[in-house]
């Protein structure tokens, strides 16, 4: 569970405690996977003593049935979860001055009230880059699950372009890859809201699905992804709906173009930047450059959105089991957006995807709802 490589950095950096707040992070660690919302949920570890989850009690008999083996301890609403923390991180350890937290997860509330039951501690140790680092190589068992999320995406994009019909709204072609995924590949949980955007409206990148009617002869562009055993999909299509324009079909193509170049280009020891600048410069020279608007991929994994950012300026290195998207874009507003992603693990050989719908200017015959 990695467990061991973060008692390794506490120890290495001289550090005595690391508190992971981000229940993402904590699955990660433990395989044990909640959603706490308002509640207390925490891990912590220690350089010099045995780890433990901290839950709600209601939750304290399914962690212990997960894939943690470790202890778990559990409190009431009525309780006092700070200071029972605290009680327990005493009982275990005597070395407590100085803390890793996650930076970008832990909000100042919760701090607080763990700062006050450790006043004198160091509470300066940054666990988020620790931690990006860590989950930033994905093993072959994580690489199955994001093929497999891969799969579902591939299943909902032939959902979503059967779905259309002149006159259906974008929320109504969602909510039948949403029902579909659920119904028929038993997926309760996409990566974020599915994404379907009609003519213009695909020229404004992350709008989601509206109460726009689907006309014909039009661009639809899809945006999807699903959680499969705690790994995330993202992928995006776009297709024609009727006749394509010539101005349609001439941005579809160079973002194809680009983005295949981009797929081909990517090898271990070239940056981020320069993967960027391989589709970008596609899309420049032929003219859009001003519409691409966005980075060219991010970090996949048990987010949807991880390190590291595939964009311009970013002299980061990449390297054989690194897990990323290639989604360049062109979004002309007023005329029609476009946008054709993949997220892949980057090999020896190449950049290897995980979804496989065709990119071919797809187009689909008109039909009446």
């Amino acid at each position: 569970m990695n467990l061991d490589k973060l008692q390794q950095w506490l120890q290495d950096n001289q550090q005595d405690i690391a508190m992971i707040s981000n229940p993402i992070t904590i699955a990660y660690f433990t395989g044990y996977e909640m959603e706490p919302h308002e509640r207390i949920f925490v891990l912590l570890v220690f350089k010099d003593a045995e780890p433990f989850i901290f839950t709600p009690a209601l939750n304290v008999e399914e962690a212990q049935n997960s894939e943690w083996n470790g202890d778990v301890l559990g409190y009431l609403d009525s309780e006092s979860p700070w200071a029972m923390i605290a009680d327990e991180i005493q009982r275990r350890t005597k070395a407590d001055a100085r803390w890793a937290i996650e930076r970008d997860h832990l909000p100042v509330e919760k701090f607080q009230a763990m700062h006050s039951q450790f006043p004198d501690a160091d509470f300066s140790g940054n666990l988020t880059p620790v931690v990006q680092k860590m989950r930033l190589f994905k093993t072959p068992t994580e690489i199955k699950k994001l093929q497999g999320a891969g799969a579902e995406a591939d299943f909902a994009f032939q959902v979503g372009f059967n779905n259309i019909r002149t006159g259906v709204t974008e929320r109504y072609i969602a909510g039948q890859i949403d029902y579909q995924l659920k119904l028929q590949k038993g997926v309760m949980h996409t990566s974020f809201e599915t994404i379907v955007q009609a003519g213009t409206n695909a020229a404004n990148p992350h709008l989601g699905p509206t109460m726009n009617q689907v006309k014909p002869n039009e661009l639809v562009l899809f945006d999807l992804g699903t959680m499969h055993q705690g790994y995330a999909s993202d992928a995006s299509r776009t297709v024609a709906y009727g006749t394509p324009t010539d101005k349609q079909r001439e941005i579809y193509e160079i973002d194809r173009t680009a983005q295949q170049a981009a797929i081909e280009a990517a090898r271990p020891g070239m940056t981020a930047s320069e993967l960027d600048a391989v589709a970008r410069n596609v899309i420049r020279k032929a003219g859009y450059g001003k519409y691409f608007i966005h980075r060219l991929g991010h970090g996949i994994g048990k987010d949807v959105h991880e390190f590291p950012s595939i964009v311009e300026g970013n002299d980061f290195v990449l390297a054989p089991g690194m897990c990323f998207s290639i989604e360049p874009g062109i979004y002309i507003p007023g005329v029609a957006g476009v946008r054709i992603e993949d997220c892949g693990v980057l090999t020896n050989d190449g950049f290897k995807p995980f979804t496989h719908t065709d990119k071919a200017l797809k187009v689909l015959p008109l039909q009446e709802k």
